[in-house]
């Protein structure tokens, strides 16, 4: 395939775990993808060997402060510098880029996913927290624009991939969760539980803040939230199970009772290359799972005492409107807090529930009026941590 018949990424994210994995597939399929866009939010030096190595049309250093620095580092390639979070929603729209993978983290996801939507880009959805925040909101423009949304996420990959070809309505979702590493813990030991310890997960390779989520289980309850949107399921149908082999990776249960679910080696490569070559499938030298090493394969109840912010997704579901955005806010607060040092583990809960319980609530709220929602958001979240009432 020549180059003008490559699909052109745009990698929100280059230098994050998801955005390195999607550079990976992308070195496995030249002749078929092309990192078109780069950008990092403060790691210059890795952008900028990526940016030598890919020889990207542009590249964004979100980081105002590193832009001369990239752009002396890149002053000798073709590649056009920008800086700053308004350059993220600009190169989006470049008229070339097929795809935009959002590998951002957190809410600074939300509004190069909206630009790019407006863009009418196909949209690989990794950063989940754009639909926690602003489903409605999202999933409206989607439909308007005519823009796909495919997701990166192993879990509401495996339930893209269950849904292909069906046309029968789905009774359940179940959302697996490998249950982190205090799957075990009882609350009095995870009193103790020290960000080294939270940074330690069992089967997954991702980053500080995800890695955090998925031990205290919030990032299952986004993905709860991500799910409703994303295949239009109410909340009571769907179903987290814990898992912690990490193989099934979701599954989904029809109206007659089959289940179909998709299994796979826990590697995040696969559901990257899926969104980057839907509607097909490409092949791969990724690992396999080996049937007769895997001795078993496990389930079991979540506990909602012990990880209250999973039931606090459910929640947010349940009261809609800004209630996601607000709980988001307050975890990022309370998960950069715990990160180094200045909360409890279990401490990141009651931030988040207080939080949610002193914002006010909001129908429908717009793209201006999430803004607004996330910084009042963290300015509760931060008054809490500090002991605020």
């Amino acid at each position: 395939m020549d180059k003008t018949n490559k699909r052109k990424i745009c990698i929100l994210g280059s230098t994050g775990s998801i955005g390195t994995q999607a550079l990976e597939v992308i070195d496995r399929h030249p002749d078929m993808f092309e990192a078109y866009v780069l950008t990092a939010n403060t790691q210059a030096d890795l952008l900028i060997r990526q940016a030598i190595r890919y020889q990207p049309s542009a590249v964004v250093i979100a980081d105002g402060s590193r832009y001369q620095y990239v752009r002396q580092a890149l002053s000798s390639h073709p590649i056009q510098v920008y800086a700053g979070a308004d350059a993220l929603c600009q190169v989006v729209q470049m008229a070339p880029v097929d795809i935009v993978l959002t590998a951002l983290v957190g809410f600074s996801g939300l509004r190069p996913t909206v630009s790019a939507i407006r863009a009418r880009k196909t949209i690989a959805l990794a950063n989940k927290e754009t639909l926690v925040v602003a489903g409605e909101l999202i999933t409206g423009l989607c439909i308007d624009n005519h823009v796909a949304v495919l997701p990166v996420d192993s879990e509401h990959s495996a339930i893209f991939q269950c849904l292909m070809g069906e046309q029968s309505p789905v009774e359940k979702i179940i959302l697996t969760a490998s249950g982190g590493p205090f799957r075990t813990f009882t609350t009095d030991m995870m009193k103790d539980v020290t960000p080294e310890m939270a940074l330690r997960h069992p089967n997954w390779e991702m980053g500080a803040k995800i890695t955090i989520d998925s031990a205290s289980m919030m990032n299952k309850g986004f993905e709860v939230i991500e799910a409703k949107w994303l295949f239009d399921v109410d909340a009571d149908r769907i179903q987290v199970v814990v898992h912690p082999q990490s193989i099934v990776h979701s599954a989904v249960q029809f109206r007659d009772g089959a289940v179909k679910a998709q299994l796979g080696a826990p590697d995040m490569r696969v559901p990257i290359q899926l969104a980057f070559s839907y509607p097909g499938r490409i092949g791969s030298d990724f690992p396999r799972i080996d049937w007769w090493d895997m001795q078993a394969l496990t389930f079991e109840k979540p506990d909602p005492q012990r990880f209250r912010c999973l039931q606090m997704a459910y929640e947010a579901i349940r009261i809609g409107g800004n209630a996601g955005c607000i709980v988001n806010a307050a975890n990022e607060v309370a998960n950069a807090a715990f990160r180094t040092g200045k909360c409890g583990f279990l401490q990141m809960a009651d931030i988040i529930d207080g939080t949610l319980a002193r914002m006010p609530h909001q129908d429908s709220p717009s793209l201006d009026d999430c803004l607004l929602c996330d910084a009042e958001s963290r300015r509760v979240a931060s008054e809490l941590l500090h002991g605020g009432r």
